[in-house]
């Protein structure tokens, strides 16, 4: 009988931060890292080490020590050390799918730095993963995967067959006993072999074939022993045959044959711990990430690939972004399940690829402005779908003033709203507020005159405001500054030119007065509903004409708003709200926590406090466009629970508002929630009853949704709470919720019928405060999950808490709603003259879901996924190109359309446009 193999792995699982702040860790990084490469360099029998399969670990370690480079690249050359495919090992619910995929891409493309990624998708300690993780690694030529937390009870071997829900597949390579199986390996062969066989007889059934071995865990360096006790064990005995091997080596001797097959998403408890909690906790991290996410993926990436010139495409800026982004992405940092000193940076990271984006969009913006042949306001739609939608601008109030404009500012002064006539006259706007003409004079000394030139850094003076024009005169008497200002920006406006002229003005005569003269015209803020604008195009503005105007009711101290699609009603006795028939929509239900960063776990004896002391309610706007309703309930919720008694205890006053928003012509309703949280070791959720009560839920997910259940799989360490990550809508029961940022969200209120259990409610997590990274003997998970460290963070005292959301009742298309809701319309003033036309459309795409447009050596680039359980035809229009790998290979030619399989994800490349 053939011996058993025992492929031992040497690994070092890095978490770049956590329970230290990233510098902490990296001084031990470089200290572990300066230790393998003399391993590796002086003792051969020290054949493999795989740094973690993230990058980031060696550019992390190469800014300390650049000299190394060299050395790691001779070793990665030879096969003695495994870098990559990853940059960071992410979090895959927590991110973007575009996230995901870039930090495969980031990874693979830092690697060949370094001889080639390793060609295994590396997934060790991610909290789940998602179903489309198959397919993408597929699509970047992988064919197997490593995978740990997440696997479910019906997978009883160390390899299954893993399926996206196109079909693509990997085989998984299955850690029942996670990355440290063989971490601190013994350096005595004879208790080397008693440990194997210790383990073979515990992983027994488990194991298809040879044993693997992975000799590393949390940051733990190379044991320098192994090949000499590794030489010993073979000698000692017959029965098992150790070596010293690479994850690559192992899995080629591997099959597929045989293997049980799993579709779908990896979020069972069974054998690990999902640690599901992270999804809630610090949810203004989940909100930066979405903001950051959207501003670089759907605005700055496409309209710099769209309205600047390829060669002005910002490679650069962008990949700086996408850095900030990814090294995010981490799973400790974008869970934040880490020490506060870590949120800090991961939030200043956030901010940090946000202003570039939104940078970038400004500049691209701009250069589609200078470019329209044709004065006026343009609306530009950012979406790949056709659509109109309510906008806010500033306008002129005369047009006598503004020969550049083209208003009919005559019909909006006649078709206001008249609240008095009960309701809308046929009205096409709604103003908002009036700026009158306002000429202001003042005389200035010449230090005076210095100061405030240099507070004048940009063009902007306020959100209606901006420098127009500067005019400098003088005569014997002083020097006149006249500056013009108007409701848009002018791109030609020669502010640090005319600081320049003033500030040589002063130095010739110093002791001159300075008499400026504010010119400001005459504005109106405005809402209005814009005509259809085609996909990642533009169009000259013109308010639509509304088929149902909004308006707002006090029906006998009731408020109600209605637009003919959707009837409001705003109940004070308990801050909630209806929609049509079904009521009790938007409760908030504040109950304890005593869990941690990870988990969620009620006090024993917890107290719900639903029900409001007081509740007042304030119309903001009454239409005809858009009508805003606030209601501010005031509540008392416990101060903190203590862990002796398991009760909350003490008394915290706190005011939650909730702004509810119905405009003309839509059939959905939005809403914010808001609040600064008083309270410690709390969880509050928003409670929405369903139109009808439902068994199963349909949630986003990476490239898709997924179907989930009332249940999830759990153990007695770790209860399975089915409480699921929403990435931007969750619908149920024939309610549709699009929400900003990855969301939790349950269905809770079970009853029995006879077709089984069924929800009556969908509750949406605001917040979850804790203080602990991690706690001992919860109610829902016995055991530590990390460091006992109090984190003060995690509590949000005194932080402003928010929960923006917008809810639909029946049929309606959930990626059309996320894009009205969190993909506004934007506005643009040209000034004419450039080439043009004024309306058109820089790219169409119909027939699938557009994930990223940018470019890619020089070529543009497009990355569509098609979301449905049917085939696509995806048509781009009468332009040819190619269908690519995620990694830029060429897969097939196509011309003006091409066939998406169900499910499927496709990247394009559009030469010459």
């Amino acid at each position: 009988m053939a011996p058993r193999r025992v492929a031992i792995v040497p690994h070092t699982h890095w978490d770049r931060e956590w329970y230290e702040p990233f510098q902490s860790f990296r001084l031990r990084l470089v200290e572990v890292v300066d230790e393998l490469l003399a391993l590796l360099e002086s003792d051969p029998s020290y054949t493999r080490f795989l740094l973690d399969g993230q990058t980031a670990a060696v550019d992390d370690y190469l800014e300390v020590r650049p000299e190394a480079e060299g050395r790691i690249r001779n070793l990665a050359a030879a096969g003695r050390l495994d870098v990559g495919p990853w940059y960071t090992l992410l979090d895959e619910f927590c991110v973007s799918p575009e996230t995901i995929v870039r930090d495969l891409q980031m990874g693979v493309r830092r690697s060949a730095a370094f001889g080639g990624a390793m060609q295994v998708g590396y997934l060790p300690d991610m909290f789940g993963h998602v179903s489309q993780m198959p397919q993408i690694l597929r699509l970047a030529g992988f064919e197997h995967a490593v995978v740990w937390r997440g696997v479910p009870a019906a997978i009883t071997s160390t390899g299954f067959v893993w399926e996206a829900p196109d079909g693509s597949s990997v085989r998984a390579e299955y850690l029942p006993f996670g990355y440290g199986n063989g971490s601190l390996l013994p350096d005595d062969a004879k208790a080397l072999v008693r440990r194997v066989r210790s383990h073979l007889e515990q992983i027994g059934p488990f194991c298809v074939s040879d044993l693997l071995l992975m000799n590393g865990s949390d940051h733990l360096p190379p044991q320098p022993w192994l090949g000499r006790v590794v030489e010993e064990a073979n000698a000692l005995q017959d029965d098992l045959r150790f070596e010293v091997t690479s994850l690559p080596e192992y899995l080629a001797r591997t099959s597929r044959q045989g293997l049980p097959r799993w579709r779908g998403e990896l979020r069972s408890g069974a054998r690990a711990n999902m640690l599901m909690g992270v999804t809630s906790n610090r949810v203004d991290v989940k909100r930066a990430a979405a903001a950051a996410e959207r501003a670089l993926e759907q605005r700055a990436e496409r309209y710099g690939a769209l309205f600047l010139p390829p060669e002005a495409w910002p490679a650069r800026q962008l990949e700086l972004a996408w850095k900030e982004i990814v090294r995010n992405a981490a799973h400790d940092s974008i869970c934040a399940c880490s020490v506060d000193d870590v949120v800090k940076e991961v939030l200043a990271r956030f901010a940090s690829a946000r202003a570039i984006a939104d940078g970038i969009s400004s500049r691209a913006l701009l250069a589609l402005s200078s470019s329209l042949a044709s004065p006026g306001t343009v609306i530009v739609n950012p979406s790949s779908r056709v659509r109109g939608g309510v906008v806010e601008l500033a306008v002129p109030a005369g047009a006598d003033r503004w020969d550049t404009e083209r208003w009919d500012t005559e019909r909006w002064d006649t078709e206001r709203w008249d609240a008095d006539a009960g309701g809308p006259r046929n009205c096409d706007v709604q103003i908002l507020s009036e700026r009158v003409e306002r000429l202001s004079e003042l005389t200035l000394d010449a230090e005076t005159a210095h100061k405030m030139l240099a507070m004048i850094d940009g063009a902007k003076i306020d959100s209606d405001g901006w420098i127009q024009h500067v005019a400098i005169e003088e005569d014997d008497a002083g020097i006149d500054v006249t500056v013009s200002i108007g409701p848009h920006e002018r791109p030609h406006a020669s502010i640090a030119q005319a600081r320049e002229d003033l500030v040589a003005r002063l130095g010739a005569r110093p002791t001159s007065p300075v008499r400026v003269r504010l010119d400001q015209w005459p504005t109106r803020r405005i809402v209005a509903r814009a005509e259809p604008v085609a996909g990642f195009g533009w169009r000259p503005f013109s308010p639509a004409r509304l088929a149902h105007p909004v308006g707002v009711v006090d029906d006998a101290g009731a408020l109600r708003l209605d637009n003919g699609l959707v009837t409001v009603r705003v109940d004070t006795s308990d801050a909630t709200f209806s929609l049509g028939s079904l009521s009790g929509l938007g409760r908030v239900v504040d109950g304890g926590d005593l869990g941690d960063s990870y988990n969620y776990s009620p006090p024993a004896n917890d107290t719900l406090v639903d029900t409001p002391d007081s509740v007042s309610t304030q119309v903001l706007e009454r239409g005809p466009v858009r009508a805003r309703v606030v209601v501010t309930a005031r509540y008392r919720w416990p101060d903190h629970a203590e862990a002796s008694s398991q009760r909350r205890v003490g008394t915290r006053p706190v005011e939650v508002t909730t702004m509810l928003e119905l405009r003309a012509d839509e059939g959905l309703l939005r809403v914010t929630t808001s609040f600064v949280n008083p309270s410690r070791d709390h969880r509050v959720r928003i409670h929405l009853p369903l139109p009808e009560p439902a068994a199963r839920s349909e949630a986003e997910t990476a490239f898709g949704t997924v179907e989930r259940g009332l249940e999830a799989e759990g153990r007695p360490d770790e209860r399975g709470l089915p409480t699921f990550p929403a990435r931007r809508f969750v619908r149920a029961g024939g309610l549709t919720v699009a929400h900003d940022g990855v969301t939790e969200y349950e269905l809770i209120d079970l009853t029995s019928t006879e077709e089984g259990a069924r929800a009556r409610t969908l509750a949406l997590t605001v917040l979850r405060a804790t203080g602990m990274l991690s706690r001992l003997g919860m109610a829902y998970r016995p055991f530590p999950a990390g460091p006992l460290t109090p984190v003060e963070g995690l509590q949000m005292v005194g932080s402003a808490v928010e929960l923006r959301y917008a809810v639909a009742l029946g049929d309606v298309d959930p990626w059309a709603l996320v894009d009205d809701v969190l993909l506004p319309l934007e506005v643009v003033a040209p000034l004419g003259g450039g080439t043009r036309p004024d309306a058109g459309s820089a790219l169409e795409v119909e027939g699938a879901e557009v994930s990223a447009v940018g470019r890619e050596h020089g070529v543009l680039e497009v990355r569509v996924f098609n979301p449905y359980g049917f085939p696509a035809t995806v048509r781009v229009g009468d332009r040819s190109g190619w269908l690519v790998d995620l990694l830029g290979s060429p897969v097939e030619p196509f011309d003006g359309a091409f066939e998406l399989r169900p499910y499927g994800i496709a990247t394009i490349r559009l030469p010459g446009v």
